[in-house]
């Protein structure tokens, strides 16, 4: 028998993150001295009264299924948290519950494109936006920042990218893979060209709880009622509580875009159904209760941030720009692309570059042709001030061995 698969997957590429990942896993579970700064996860556990929240509803009965957007006192916490922080009114109805931003991010793109409809995505962006634009018929529109310019799009990048057939710009601020952070002036540049252009706004927001150096998560819906009304706000728990595996995300709106949640809510009655019932009362618990876990990982993150992004500037032909959100860095290392290995084979791209990094370095990082940026490479700094400095100690070694 022929299996015959769907033709809308010719162009799309498996996500290149969890294929580091999976690869730097796969040698650990072989014994190999592997440090992996691939996986965009904390590395801290979910905070105990999340978790003791959990506890105590399993015993209550927890574990059935719940309405398809999620419950609802669920949904009151997201309304009264993305209120609060994009200076707006959510109302319960206007929220979603999915099994993680990805997931919400999903459903958005099913239920608002048709064939030939543009999404205009920033690059460097984070790996799975234009794979879901095409998965649900549309055309990712790519537009290039310059790490000079701290990889911010412009307004005028924007408005001269706008056509006809433009749906909506994808913002996620701070950014995966940069960590950069747009400022003030900046979104209300780019707020004014999505009001003239009459365009959506895909605001990911799901770092805006992380950001250093004095940086300020700016809300583009906070702006103006225009601007909400215009927005679609994407967020969850999972980078904030440490809670990557319980797979929580939500889409919030105003009311005026409610017929927009109410055609995903539709996907997802017919795909997934609710989100884990467990899952949902933890977030409950991560929403409603103390935030000073919150406080306590972002000040770690931001030691950590410190000091990757010394160590390396330090390795030489390398450049970083100094990440001001997320737990990403994202140096340039084009430098070192096109040069020999010790075993006398060539590294034409950042993609083998990386791949010989894993296998001969044993380190691995993520090559940033994922992410639009090609000869960059990003390192979460999620991980432990210990494997941050011998982890970046064997990129710097392994590096200065390539002729």
């Amino acid at each position: 028998m022929t299996v015959k698969i769907a033709s809308r997957l010719d162009p799309i590429k498996p996500s290149i993150t969890l294929a580091v990942t999976a690869k730097a896993g796969r040698m650990k579970a072989e014994g190999i001295d592997v440090i992996s700064f691939g996986a965009g996860e904390p590395d801290f556990d979910t905070p105990d009264h999340i978790k003791a929240a959990v506890r105590e509803g399993l015993d209550k009965g927890v574990g059935k299924y719940t309405d398809v957007a999620g419950l609802l006192a669920l949904r009151k916490a997201v309304a009264t948290e993305m209120s609060r922080v994009h200076n707006t009114k959510i109302e319960p109805e206007n929220v979603l519950v999915s099994a993680g931003a990805k997931h919400s991010l999903f459903n958005l793109f099913m239920a608002m494109i048709d064939p030939g409809d543009e999404v205009i995505i920033p690059a460097p962006y984070w790996v799975s936006y234009p794979d879901m634009v095409m998965l649900a018929g549309g055309t990712p529109v790519i537009l290039p920042t310059k790490a000079e310019d701290d990889f911010a799009v412009t307004a005028a990048q924007v408005a001269a990218a706008c056509t006809p057939k433009t749906r909506a710009i994808v913002l996620n601020n701070p950014s995966n893979p940069t960590g950069s952070v747009y400022t003030r002036a900046q979104i209300e540049a780019l707020a004014k060209v999505v009001v003239e252009k009459d365009i959506l706004v895909i605001s990911d927001d799901i770092y805006r709880s992380l950001v250093y150096a004095g940086a300020e998560y700016v809300s583009i819906a906070g702006l103006s009622q225009a601007l909400a009304d215009r927005t679609v706000l994407i967020d969850g728990v999972s980078k904030t509580y440490a809670m990557t595996g319980w797979r929580i995300g939500y889409t919030a709106t105003t009311a005026a875009l409610a017929p927009l949640i109410k055609a995903m809510n539709k996907i997802q009655g017919q795909s997934t159904s609710n989100a884990t019932h467990a899952a949902q009362v933890a977030t409950i618990a991560a929403l409603t209760g103390t935030q000073e876990p919150v406080e306590m990982m972002r000040k770690a993150f931001d030691e950590r941030r410190i000091e990757m992004t010394k160590l390396l500037r330090a390795i030489p032909n390398v450049s970083c720009r100094e990440p001001k959100g997320a737990f990403y860095a994202f140096p340039d290392l084009s430098a070192y692309v096109g040069r020999t290995t010790p075993e006398v084979k060539a590294i034409t791209t950042d993609v083998e570059l990386c791949d010989w990094l894993l296998d001969h370095g044993k380190v691995a990082v993520v090559p940033g042709s994922g992410f639009g940026a090609a000869g960059h490479v990003r390192l979460s700094y999620a991980t432990s001030m210990k494997n941050i400095q011998e982890g970046v100690g064997r990129l710097a070694r392994a590096l200065a061995t390539l002729a």
